[in-house]
């Protein structure tokens, strides 16, 4: 089981960044255009869900004897331990936050549809940013990460 929520997990990665970065664009690109189109609220919400389910992995293998999670004594000594225990799971929940708040707020608050394109395109780019610097990438060998 860890194994296939694992491949999973590091497969829909791909298509998350893939659909935020589109989320980001579409956002810049329609500012000036004076709609806030059923397409825009459709590729914002893919973005979103794709990252929280994305995030249900992850808690799943957070909590299925991931060899990566071990929370025995001085495990903040131990890079692997540390990223996977704590800096990982931080940071991603931070960016879906600051996403989701994001998105609910232009599609529920704001009125004038530039102002909800630039609050999209800011939430959205700032998760981004949090999730890049989230990722076990494998440039970071201590931590066991890989492309696929």
């Amino acid at each position: 089981m860890y194994n296939a929520l694992l491949h999973a997990h590091s497969g829909l990665r791909w298509i998350a960044l893939l659909l935020l970065i589109v989320a980001i664009a579409n956002a810049a690109k329609s500012q000036a255009s004076g709609q806030y189109l059923k397409k825009d609220k459709m590729i914002n919400l893919f973005a979103m869900v794709i990252l929280h389910i994305q995030l249900l992995i992850g808690l799943a293998l957070y909590f299925v004897n991931s060899p990566k999670v071990n929370f025995s004594a001085g495990w903040m000594k131990v890079e692997m331990y540390r990223f996977y225990g704590l800096e990982h799971l931080v940071g991603m929940l931070l960016a879906i936050t600051v996403i989701t708040l994001g998105r609910s707020k232009a599609e529920k608050k704001l009125k004038n549809t530039r102002d909800k394109h630039r609050r999209v395109m800011i939430s959205y780019t700032i998760g981004l940013i949090l999730i890049l610097l989230s990722i076990p990438w494998p440039f970071r060998a201590a931590l066991g990460g890989a492309w696929a």
